[in-house]
């Protein structure tokens, strides 16, 4: 049977929210949930850490490559972030996003709004703990962090949060497959969006 609307064009899926939130556990699930998003892979000059995979974890380049790459207007977002830069280049996800798929940054808000900047048609989705207390035993729950670094993190949280009015959806981590679930269905809702279907072949 011919159908009468064509496929959905392709759009960036910003996922923002406070470090120890989840980000990037339910970008994960979302992946393997639905083969239409693909992940994006940000350059960033800080090291690689024990487990990454270099092109996969992050692109991971020198300094100096970052900031030629940035002065010839390179990246579709960027930012410095505790002493070393991340960024997202932008002929990547432009090919990614002719493919039609739905491109999904794990990134900070200030890199966010500039997607929403340069791609009106971005989606931006900021995860939010059920409380602060919770986040912070997330955080020390890591194991990672001195306890000064932890409360340094959480006010930077609570800055992150003033920008929820520019993005599109709040979601609440407070049950890890509920979210993803969540996730999911703005995904599957966006595609609908009259904006992003295609003409039907013979239409």
């Amino acid at each position: 049977m011919e159908s009468l609307v064509g496929k959905s064009t392709g759009f960036p899926l910003v996922v923002s929210g406070p470090s120890g939130v989840g980000k990037t556990s339910l970008v994960d699930l979302l992946l393997e949930a639905d083969s239409r998003c693909v992940r994006s892979v940000s350059s960033t000059t800080r090291p690689i850490r024990a487990g990454e995979v270099d092109g996969e974890s992050y692109s991971f380049v020198s300094e100096e490559q970052f900031l030629h790459l940035r002065e010839r207007d390179g990246f579709a977002e960027c930012a410095r972030y505790n002493e070393s830069w991340y960024g997202t280049p932008k002929t990547t996800l432009d090919a990614k996003l002719a493919s039609g798929c739905c491109v999904v940054l794990n990134i900070e808000v200030v890199g966010g709004l500039q997607i929403r900047d340069h791609y009106p048609e971005a989606v931006l989705v900021f995860v939010l703990p059920p409380s602060w207390e919770e986040l912070r035993r997330r955080l020390l729950g890591r194991r990672t962090d001195t306890m000064q670094v932890v409360e340094a993190r959480i006010r930077r949280a609570r800055e992150e949060v003033e920008v929820t009015d520019r993005y599109d959806y709040v979601i609440i981590n407070d049950d890890l497959a509920r979210c993803a679930d969540d996730l999911a269905a703005i995904v599957r809702a966006e595609r609908r969006r009259v904006t992003r279907l295609r003409p039907a072949a013979g239409s």
